[in-house]
Protein backbone atom coordinates (compact mmCIF):
# COMPACT_ATOMS: atom_id res chain seq x y z
CA UNK A 1 0.00 0.00 0.00
CA UNK A 2 2.62 2.42 0.73
CA UNK A 3 4.72 1.54 -2.05
CA UNK A 4 1.33 2.07 -4.31
CA UNK A 5 1.37 6.00 -2.71
CA UNK A 6 4.98 6.52 -2.98
CA UNK A 7 5.12 5.51 -6.86
CA UNK A 8 1.75 7.54 -7.57
CA UNK A 9 3.53 10.59 -5.81
CA UNK A 10 6.47 10.12 -7.76
CA UNK A 11 3.98 10.20 -10.85
CA UNK A 12 2.54 13.50 -9.87
CA UNK A 13 5.97 15.15 -8.63
CA UNK A 14 7.01 14.36 -12.59
CA UNK A 15 4.30 15.94 -14.04
CA UNK A 16 4.83 18.79 -11.58
CA UNK A 17 8.23 19.04 -12.47
CA UNK A 18 7.22 18.80 -16.53
CA UNK A 19 4.24 21.38 -16.52
CA UNK A 20 5.20 23.90 -13.80
CA UNK A 21 8.83 24.38 -14.22
CA UNK A 22 10.04 22.91 -18.04
CA UNK A 23 11.07 25.87 -20.64
CA UNK A 24 7.42 26.82 -21.98
CA UNK A 25 8.47 26.89 -25.66
CA UNK A 26 10.04 22.98 -25.52
CA UNK A 27 6.62 22.13 -23.30
CA UNK A 28 4.54 23.85 -26.41
CA UNK A 29 6.43 21.87 -29.13
CA UNK A 30 6.64 19.02 -27.85
CA UNK A 31 2.99 19.11 -27.10
CA UNK A 32 1.75 20.56 -30.04
CA UNK A 33 3.77 19.42 -32.93
CA UNK A 34 1.93 15.90 -32.13
CA UNK A 35 -1.36 17.39 -31.67
CA UNK A 36 -1.13 19.17 -35.27
CA UNK A 37 -0.22 15.92 -36.81
CA UNK A 38 -2.80 14.42 -35.48
CA UNK A 39 -5.45 16.72 -35.96
CA UNK A 40 -4.23 16.99 -39.51
CA UNK A 41 -4.18 13.29 -40.02
CA UNK A 42 -7.68 13.24 -38.96
CA UNK A 43 -8.80 15.57 -41.11
CA UNK A 44 -7.75 13.55 -43.53
CA UNK A 45 -10.74 11.28 -42.89
CA UNK A 46 -12.91 13.32 -44.75
CA UNK A 47 -10.23 14.82 -46.76
CA UNK A 48 -9.44 11.75 -48.26
CA UNK A 49 -13.11 10.57 -49.08
CA UNK A 50 -13.84 13.95 -50.51
CA UNK A 51 -10.77 13.48 -53.21
CA UNK A 52 -11.55 9.91 -54.01
CA UNK A 53 -15.26 10.43 -54.41
CA UNK A 54 -14.58 13.01 -56.21
CA UNK A 55 -12.43 11.20 -58.92
CA UNK A 56 -14.89 8.19 -58.82
CA UNK A 57 -18.20 10.11 -58.44
CA UNK A 58 -17.82 13.56 -59.53
CA UNK A 59 -19.00 16.89 -57.72
CA UNK A 60 -22.29 15.00 -57.04
CA UNK A 61 -20.49 12.72 -54.78
CA UNK A 62 -18.75 15.63 -53.08
CA UNK A 63 -21.61 17.41 -53.07
CA UNK A 64 -23.65 14.50 -50.67
CA UNK A 65 -20.19 14.37 -48.16
CA UNK A 66 -21.01 17.85 -47.92
CA UNK A 67 -24.50 17.29 -47.08
CA UNK A 68 -23.85 14.23 -44.61
CA UNK A 69 -21.02 16.52 -42.70
CA UNK A 70 -23.38 17.78 -40.19
CA UNK A 71 -23.36 14.22 -38.66
CA UNK A 72 -19.95 14.93 -37.93
CA UNK A 73 -19.84 18.36 -37.01
CA UNK A 74 -22.74 16.38 -33.88
CA UNK A 75 -19.72 14.14 -32.77
CA UNK A 76 -17.40 16.96 -32.67
CA UNK A 77 -19.81 18.89 -30.81
CA UNK A 78 -20.48 16.01 -27.99
CA UNK A 79 -16.84 14.61 -28.41
CA UNK A 80 -14.65 17.69 -27.74
CA UNK A 81 -17.46 19.05 -25.16
CA UNK A 82 -16.93 15.84 -23.31
CA UNK A 83 -12.97 15.32 -24.07
CA UNK A 84 -12.09 19.17 -23.83
CA UNK A 85 -13.82 19.57 -20.80
CA UNK A 86 -12.49 16.44 -18.47
CA UNK A 87 -8.87 17.07 -19.99
CA UNK A 88 -9.37 20.79 -18.73
CA UNK A 89 -10.83 19.91 -15.09
CA UNK A 90 -8.16 16.63 -15.29
CA UNK A 91 -4.76 19.01 -15.70
CA UNK A 92 -6.47 21.76 -13.23
CA UNK A 93 -7.12 18.58 -10.74
CA UNK A 94 -3.68 17.75 -10.73
CA UNK A 95 -2.20 21.16 -10.39
CA UNK A 96 -4.45 21.41 -7.33
CA UNK A 97 -2.99 17.84 -6.00
CA UNK A 98 -5.96 16.38 -6.49
CA UNK A 99 -5.15 13.11 -8.13
CA UNK A 100 -8.72 11.01 -7.01
CA UNK A 101 -10.90 13.42 -8.13
CA UNK A 102 -8.89 14.02 -11.64
CA UNK A 103 -9.47 10.04 -12.20
CA UNK A 104 -13.24 10.59 -11.07
CA UNK A 105 -13.94 13.29 -14.35
CA UNK A 106 -12.29 11.32 -16.58
CA UNK A 107 -13.63 8.39 -16.35
CA UNK A 108 -16.97 9.55 -16.08
CA UNK A 109 -15.95 10.77 -19.53
CA UNK A 110 -15.08 7.78 -21.13
CA UNK A 111 -17.87 6.04 -20.15
CA UNK A 112 -20.44 8.70 -21.35
CA UNK A 113 -18.50 8.77 -24.80
CA UNK A 114 -19.54 5.05 -25.17
CA UNK A 115 -22.93 5.45 -24.32
CA UNK A 116 -23.57 8.61 -26.09
CA UNK A 117 -21.94 7.17 -29.63
CA UNK A 118 -24.06 4.18 -29.28
CA UNK A 119 -27.25 6.75 -28.47
CA UNK A 120 -26.74 8.82 -31.63
CA UNK A 121 -25.92 5.82 -34.24
CA UNK A 122 -29.21 4.50 -33.25
CA UNK A 123 -31.10 7.94 -33.53
CA UNK A 124 -29.29 8.84 -37.31
CA UNK A 125 -30.23 5.75 -38.80
CA UNK A 126 -33.72 6.00 -37.30
CA UNK A 127 -34.48 9.64 -38.51
CA UNK A 128 -31.55 9.34 -41.44
CA UNK A 129 -34.01 10.32 -44.43
CA UNK A 130 -35.36 13.43 -43.12
CA UNK A 131 -32.41 14.40 -41.59
CA UNK A 132 -30.17 14.70 -44.42
CA UNK A 133 -33.43 16.43 -46.20
CA UNK A 134 -32.93 19.34 -43.72
CA UNK A 135 -29.31 19.20 -44.13
CA UNK A 136 -30.00 20.44 -48.07
CA UNK A 137 -30.00 17.38 -50.36
CA UNK A 138 -31.64 17.79 -53.22
CA UNK A 139 -33.03 15.01 -55.71
CA UNK A 140 -29.49 14.54 -57.25
CA UNK A 141 -27.55 14.07 -54.20
CA UNK A 142 -29.92 12.05 -52.32
CA UNK A 143 -28.96 8.73 -53.10
CA UNK A 144 -25.36 9.21 -52.77
CA UNK A 145 -26.01 11.08 -48.93
CA UNK A 146 -27.93 7.91 -47.94
CA UNK A 147 -25.43 4.98 -49.26
CA UNK A 148 -22.75 6.96 -47.80
CA UNK A 149 -23.92 7.66 -44.24
CA UNK A 150 -25.98 4.79 -43.96
CA UNK A 151 -22.42 2.93 -43.15
CA UNK A 152 -20.67 5.75 -42.25
CA UNK A 153 -23.40 6.32 -39.11
CA UNK A 154 -21.59 2.43 -38.11
CA UNK A 155 -18.35 4.34 -36.52
CA UNK A 156 -19.80 6.96 -34.72
CA UNK A 157 -19.14 5.29 -31.43
CA UNK A 158 -15.79 4.94 -32.04
CA UNK A 159 -15.59 8.73 -34.01
CA UNK A 160 -17.08 9.88 -30.53
CA UNK A 161 -14.60 8.03 -28.42
CA UNK A 162 -12.31 8.87 -30.57
CA UNK A 163 -12.60 12.43 -30.07
CA UNK A 164 -13.38 12.94 -27.01
CA UNK A 165 -10.45 10.65 -25.50
CA UNK A 166 -7.82 12.35 -27.40
CA UNK A 167 -7.68 15.31 -25.14
CA UNK A 168 -7.13 13.56 -21.96
CA UNK A 169 -4.43 11.56 -23.35
CA UNK A 170 -2.91 14.54 -24.31
CA UNK A 171 -3.65 15.47 -20.71
CA UNK A 172 -1.64 13.08 -19.35
CA UNK A 173 1.68 14.28 -21.43
CA UNK A 174 1.59 11.62 -23.64
CA UNK A 175 0.74 13.88 -27.20
CA UNK A 176 3.06 11.51 -29.05
CA UNK A 177 -0.18 8.45 -28.36
CA UNK A 178 -2.58 10.37 -29.06
CA UNK A 179 -1.22 11.58 -32.12
CA UNK A 180 -0.88 7.99 -33.36
CA UNK A 181 -3.14 6.23 -32.85
CA UNK A 182 -5.23 9.61 -35.09
CA UNK A 183 -2.37 8.76 -37.44
CA UNK A 184 -2.80 4.70 -37.60
CA UNK A 185 -6.57 5.02 -38.10
CA UNK A 186 -6.21 7.81 -41.03
CA UNK A 187 -3.05 5.59 -42.87
CA UNK A 188 -6.00 2.47 -42.60
CA UNK A 189 -8.57 4.84 -43.76
CA UNK A 190 -6.28 6.17 -47.01
CA UNK A 191 -5.03 2.83 -47.95
CA UNK A 192 -8.52 1.18 -47.74
CA UNK A 193 -10.21 4.18 -49.65
CA UNK A 194 -8.86 3.65 -53.18
CA UNK A 195 -8.61 -0.13 -52.84
CA UNK A 196 -12.32 -0.74 -52.06
CA UNK A 197 -13.38 2.41 -54.27
CA UNK A 198 -11.48 1.33 -57.41
CA UNK A 199 -9.91 -2.21 -56.84
CA UNK A 200 -13.02 -3.38 -55.47
CA UNK A 201 -15.11 -1.25 -57.14
CA UNK A 202 -17.15 -0.24 -54.25
CA UNK A 203 -17.73 3.42 -55.06
CA UNK A 204 -19.54 5.11 -52.35
CA UNK A 205 -19.58 1.79 -50.24
CA UNK A 206 -16.16 1.40 -50.64
CA UNK A 207 -15.35 5.42 -48.89
CA UNK A 208 -17.70 4.82 -46.45
CA UNK A 209 -16.59 1.34 -45.14
CA UNK A 210 -12.61 2.28 -45.18
CA UNK A 211 -14.09 5.40 -43.03
CA UNK A 212 -15.21 3.41 -40.22
CA UNK A 213 -12.31 0.87 -40.82
CA UNK A 214 -10.03 3.68 -39.44
CA UNK A 215 -12.27 4.84 -36.62
CA UNK A 216 -12.50 1.84 -35.06
CA UNK A 217 -8.64 1.34 -35.35
CA UNK A 218 -8.04 4.60 -33.72
CA UNK A 219 -10.43 4.10 -30.98
CA UNK A 220 -9.20 0.84 -29.84
CA UNK A 221 -5.76 2.51 -29.70
CA UNK A 222 -6.84 4.99 -27.48
CA UNK A 223 -9.11 2.95 -25.52
CA UNK A 224 -6.05 0.51 -24.82
CA UNK A 225 -4.01 3.83 -23.19
CA UNK A 226 -6.27 4.55 -20.41
CA UNK A 227 -4.38 0.96 -18.92
CA UNK A 228 -0.87 2.51 -18.73
CA UNK A 229 -1.56 6.86 -17.97
CA UNK A 230 1.12 8.14 -16.35
CA UNK A 231 -0.19 11.00 -13.85
CA UNK A 232 -2.52 8.40 -12.56
CA UNK A 233 -3.41 4.71 -12.60
CA UNK A 234 -7.25 3.84 -13.35
CA UNK A 235 -9.25 1.54 -11.92
CA UNK A 236 -13.01 -0.29 -12.80
CA UNK A 237 -14.35 1.85 -10.40
CA UNK A 238 -13.32 4.96 -11.79
CA UNK A 239 -15.06 4.37 -14.65
CA UNK A 240 -19.08 4.82 -13.09
CA UNK A 241 -20.72 7.94 -14.11
CA UNK A 242 -21.03 10.31 -11.62
CA UNK A 243 -23.64 13.26 -11.70
CA UNK A 244 -21.20 15.83 -10.09
CA UNK A 245 -18.53 15.70 -12.26
CA UNK A 246 -21.56 15.27 -15.10
CA UNK A 247 -21.65 19.60 -14.51
CA UNK A 248 -18.01 20.16 -14.66
CA UNK A 249 -17.67 18.67 -18.03
CA UNK A 250 -19.90 20.75 -19.30
CA UNK A 251 -19.58 23.87 -17.86
CA UNK A 252 -15.60 23.38 -19.04
CA UNK A 253 -16.34 22.39 -22.11
CA UNK A 254 -18.91 24.45 -23.02
CA UNK A 255 -17.44 26.24 -25.52
CA UNK A 256 -16.39 24.03 -28.05
CA UNK A 257 -19.94 22.61 -27.53
CA UNK A 258 -21.07 25.90 -28.45
CA UNK A 259 -18.93 26.57 -31.70
CA UNK A 260 -19.63 22.94 -32.93
CA UNK A 261 -23.57 23.06 -32.34
CA UNK A 262 -23.34 26.61 -33.62
CA UNK A 263 -21.42 25.27 -37.05
CA UNK A 264 -23.43 22.16 -37.40
CA UNK A 265 -26.43 25.29 -37.68
CA UNK A 266 -24.09 27.38 -40.21
CA UNK A 267 -23.68 24.04 -42.54
CA UNK A 268 -27.36 23.39 -42.64
CA UNK A 269 -28.34 26.87 -42.91
CA UNK A 270 -25.68 27.63 -45.82
CA UNK A 271 -26.37 24.30 -47.74
CA UNK A 272 -30.26 25.20 -47.90
CA UNK A 273 -29.38 28.49 -49.07
CA UNK A 274 -27.10 27.51 -51.58
CA UNK A 275 -29.86 25.08 -52.51
CA UNK A 276 -32.31 27.78 -52.54
CA UNK A 277 -30.29 30.76 -54.50
CA UNK A 278 -27.80 28.50 -56.27
CA UNK A 279 -30.97 27.28 -57.94
CA UNK A 280 -31.51 30.95 -59.33
CA UNK A 281 -27.95 31.40 -60.54
CA UNK A 282 -25.96 30.17 -63.52
CA UNK A 283 -24.23 27.66 -61.36
CA UNK A 284 -27.54 25.71 -60.20
CA UNK A 285 -27.51 24.43 -56.75
CA UNK A 286 -24.91 21.46 -56.79
CA UNK A 287 -21.83 23.22 -58.20
CA UNK A 288 -22.75 26.05 -55.00
CA UNK A 289 -23.35 23.15 -52.40
CA UNK A 290 -20.59 20.84 -53.74
CA UNK A 291 -17.59 23.99 -53.90
CA UNK A 292 -18.98 24.71 -50.29
CA UNK A 293 -17.88 21.04 -48.95
CA UNK A 294 -14.65 21.24 -50.84
CA UNK A 295 -13.14 24.71 -49.45
CA UNK A 296 -14.87 23.83 -46.07
CA UNK A 297 -12.75 20.75 -46.08
CA UNK A 298 -9.54 22.64 -47.33
CA UNK A 299 -10.53 25.02 -44.00
CA UNK A 300 -10.52 22.21 -41.86
CA UNK A 301 -6.95 22.02 -41.91
CA UNK A 302 -6.02 25.12 -41.20
CA UNK A 303 -8.62 24.63 -37.98
CA UNK A 304 -6.43 21.47 -37.26
CA UNK A 305 -3.30 23.08 -37.48
CA UNK A 306 -4.13 25.87 -34.66
CA UNK A 307 -6.34 23.30 -33.04
CA UNK A 308 -3.31 21.31 -32.82
CA UNK A 309 -1.41 24.82 -31.03
CA UNK A 310 -4.01 25.65 -28.65
CA UNK A 311 -4.76 21.76 -27.41
CA UNK A 312 -0.51 21.82 -26.90
CA UNK A 313 -0.87 24.98 -24.96
CA UNK A 314 -3.95 23.75 -22.96
CA UNK A 315 -2.47 21.57 -20.27
CA UNK A 316 0.33 23.93 -19.58
CA UNK A 317 -1.95 26.85 -19.20
CA UNK A 318 -4.58 24.82 -17.27
CA UNK A 319 -1.96 22.95 -15.13
CA UNK A 320 -0.32 26.29 -14.14
CA UNK A 321 -2.91 28.00 -13.39
CA UNK A 322 -4.58 25.54 -11.07
CA UNK A 323 -0.94 25.66 -9.40
CA UNK A 324 -1.20 29.17 -9.36
CA UNK A 325 1.74 29.76 -11.09
CA UNK A 326 0.55 33.03 -13.42
CA UNK A 327 3.56 33.94 -14.83
CA UNK A 328 4.13 30.76 -16.49
CA UNK A 329 0.38 31.01 -17.91
CA UNK A 330 1.07 34.59 -18.91
CA UNK A 331 4.00 33.14 -21.14
CA UNK A 332 2.16 30.45 -22.83
CA UNK A 333 -0.60 32.75 -24.42
CA UNK A 334 1.60 34.95 -25.55
CA UNK A 335 3.71 32.47 -27.35
CA UNK A 336 1.08 30.05 -28.74
CA UNK A 337 -0.77 33.44 -29.99
CA UNK A 338 2.72 34.53 -31.50
CA UNK A 339 2.57 30.90 -33.41
CA UNK A 340 -1.41 31.24 -34.44
CA UNK A 341 -0.55 34.61 -36.22
CA UNK A 342 2.30 33.00 -38.67
CA UNK A 343 0.37 30.12 -39.06
CA UNK A 344 -2.73 31.82 -40.27
CA UNK A 345 -0.91 34.15 -42.65
CA UNK A 346 0.75 31.20 -44.33
CA UNK A 347 -2.47 30.03 -45.09
CA UNK A 348 -3.98 33.18 -46.31
CA UNK A 349 -1.26 33.27 -48.45
CA UNK A 350 -1.38 29.83 -49.76
CA UNK A 351 -5.27 30.03 -50.47
CA UNK A 352 -5.41 33.29 -52.08
CA UNK A 353 -2.70 32.48 -54.57
CA UNK A 354 -3.47 28.65 -55.63
CA UNK A 355 -7.47 28.04 -55.16
CA UNK A 356 -7.65 26.68 -58.75
CA UNK A 357 -4.92 23.83 -57.94
CA UNK A 358 -6.62 22.99 -54.68
CA UNK A 359 -9.74 22.73 -56.15
CA UNK A 360 -8.78 20.14 -59.02
CA UNK A 361 -7.29 17.76 -56.30
CA UNK A 362 -10.49 16.87 -55.74
CA UNK A 363 -11.92 16.07 -58.79
CA UNK A 364 -12.87 17.96 -62.44
CA UNK A 365 -15.52 19.85 -63.31
CA UNK A 366 -17.25 22.59 -65.60
CA UNK A 367 -15.61 26.14 -66.44
CA UNK A 368 -18.84 27.24 -63.92
CA UNK A 369 -17.78 24.93 -61.44
CA UNK A 370 -13.84 26.36 -61.54
CA UNK A 371 -14.95 29.81 -61.65
CA UNK A 372 -17.67 29.46 -58.62
CA UNK A 373 -14.94 27.58 -56.79
CA UNK A 374 -12.21 30.08 -57.27
CA UNK A 375 -14.35 32.81 -55.69
CA UNK A 376 -15.76 31.28 -53.40
CA UNK A 377 -12.30 29.98 -51.60
CA UNK A 378 -10.73 33.37 -52.08
CA UNK A 379 -13.70 35.10 -50.21
CA UNK A 380 -14.48 32.68 -47.94
CA UNK A 381 -11.13 32.31 -46.49
CA UNK A 382 -10.32 36.41 -46.60
CA UNK A 383 -9.45 36.96 -42.90
CA UNK A 384 -8.15 33.75 -42.06
CA UNK A 385 -5.30 35.52 -40.82
CA UNK A 386 -7.35 36.86 -38.42
CA UNK A 387 -9.44 33.50 -37.18
CA UNK A 388 -6.17 31.55 -36.06
CA UNK A 389 -6.06 34.31 -33.13
CA UNK A 390 -9.63 34.35 -32.69
CA UNK A 391 -9.77 30.65 -31.99
CA UNK A 392 -6.04 30.66 -30.00
CA UNK A 393 -7.90 32.71 -27.51
CA UNK A 394 -11.66 31.18 -27.74
CA UNK A 395 -9.48 27.66 -26.02
CA UNK A 396 -6.97 29.63 -23.71
CA UNK A 397 -10.05 30.93 -22.01
CA UNK A 398 -11.27 27.50 -21.53
CA UNK A 399 -7.94 26.09 -20.58
CA UNK A 400 -8.13 28.52 -17.58
CA UNK A 401 -11.43 27.32 -16.23
CA UNK A 402 -13.23 30.75 -18.28
CA UNK A 403 -15.75 28.68 -20.05
CA UNK A 404 -18.53 31.26 -19.99
CA UNK A 405 -16.46 33.90 -21.81
CA UNK A 406 -14.93 31.20 -24.59
CA UNK A 407 -18.69 30.12 -24.67
CA UNK A 408 -19.40 33.83 -25.73
CA UNK A 409 -16.66 34.19 -28.50
CA UNK A 410 -17.68 31.11 -29.91
CA UNK A 411 -21.67 32.43 -29.94
CA UNK A 412 -20.45 35.67 -31.60
CA UNK A 413 -18.78 34.32 -34.44
CA UNK A 414 -21.21 31.97 -35.47
CA UNK A 415 -24.87 32.91 -34.36
CA UNK A 416 -24.50 36.57 -33.44
CA UNK A 417 -23.07 37.84 -36.56
CA UNK A 418 -22.97 35.30 -39.29
CA UNK A 419 -26.30 33.86 -39.40
CA UNK A 420 -27.98 37.07 -39.56
CA UNK A 421 -25.34 37.86 -42.35
CA UNK A 422 -25.84 34.58 -44.02
CA UNK A 423 -29.70 34.74 -44.21
CA UNK A 424 -29.90 38.97 -45.42
CA UNK A 425 -27.25 39.18 -47.65
CA UNK A 426 -28.14 36.92 -50.25
CA UNK A 427 -31.49 38.10 -50.55
CA UNK A 428 -29.54 41.24 -51.94
CA UNK A 429 -26.34 39.64 -53.70
CA UNK A 430 -27.74 35.97 -54.38
CA UNK A 431 -25.78 33.38 -54.08
CA UNK A 432 -22.76 35.25 -53.96
CA UNK A 433 -24.32 37.16 -50.25
CA UNK A 434 -23.24 33.97 -48.95
CA UNK A 435 -19.47 33.75 -49.31
CA UNK A 436 -19.21 37.48 -48.05
CA UNK A 437 -21.10 36.65 -44.77
CA UNK A 438 -17.94 34.52 -43.45
CA UNK A 439 -15.11 37.11 -43.92
CA UNK A 440 -17.26 39.69 -42.37
CA UNK A 441 -18.24 37.52 -39.40
CA UNK A 442 -14.51 36.77 -38.90
CA UNK A 443 -13.74 40.53 -38.27
CA UNK A 444 -16.40 40.85 -35.89
CA UNK A 445 -15.13 37.94 -33.97
CA UNK A 446 -11.34 39.24 -34.36
CA UNK A 447 -12.85 42.25 -32.49
CA UNK A 448 -14.89 41.15 -29.56
CA UNK A 449 -12.26 38.19 -29.08
CA UNK A 450 -9.61 40.82 -28.66
CA UNK A 451 -11.91 43.00 -26.10
CA UNK A 452 -12.65 39.95 -23.95
CA UNK A 453 -9.14 38.67 -23.29
CA UNK A 454 -7.70 42.10 -22.18
CA UNK A 455 -10.38 42.06 -19.69
CA UNK A 456 -10.28 38.57 -18.62
CA UNK A 457 -6.42 39.15 -18.06
CA UNK A 458 -6.47 42.08 -15.82
CA UNK A 459 -7.65 39.74 -13.60
CA UNK A 460 -4.87 37.39 -13.28
CA UNK A 461 -1.80 38.42 -11.35
CA UNK A 462 1.18 39.21 -12.62
CA UNK A 463 3.17 37.52 -10.13
CA UNK A 464 3.02 34.26 -8.94
CA UNK A 465 1.22 32.93 -5.85
CA UNK A 466 5.06 32.29 -3.70
CA UNK A 467 5.99 35.83 -4.96
CA UNK A 468 2.72 37.45 -3.67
Amino acid sequence: MEESIKIKNSLEDNKKMRFGTESIPKLLVSLAVPAIIANLVNALYNIVDQIFIGQKIGFLGNAATNVAFPLTTICLAIGLMTGVGAATNFNLELGRKRPKRAKSVAGTAVTMLLLGGIILCILINIFLKPMLTAFGATNQIFDYAIEYTQITSLGIPFLLFSIGANPLVRADGNAFYSMLAIVVGSLVNTILDPLFMFGFDMGMDGAAWATVIGQFVSAVMLALYFFRFKSVKFELRDFKIRIREIGILFALGTSPFIFQCSALVIQIVTNNLLKIYGAKSIYGSEIPIAVAGIVMKINVIFIAIVLGLTQGAQPIAGYNYGARKYTRVREILKLTLKAAFVISIVAFAIFQIFPVQIISVFGSGSELYFKYGTKYMRIFLFFIFLNGIQGAITLFLTSIGRAFQGAVLSLVRQIISLLPLLIILPYFMGVDGIMFAFPIADLVAFIVSVIILKKEMKKIPKLDEDTL
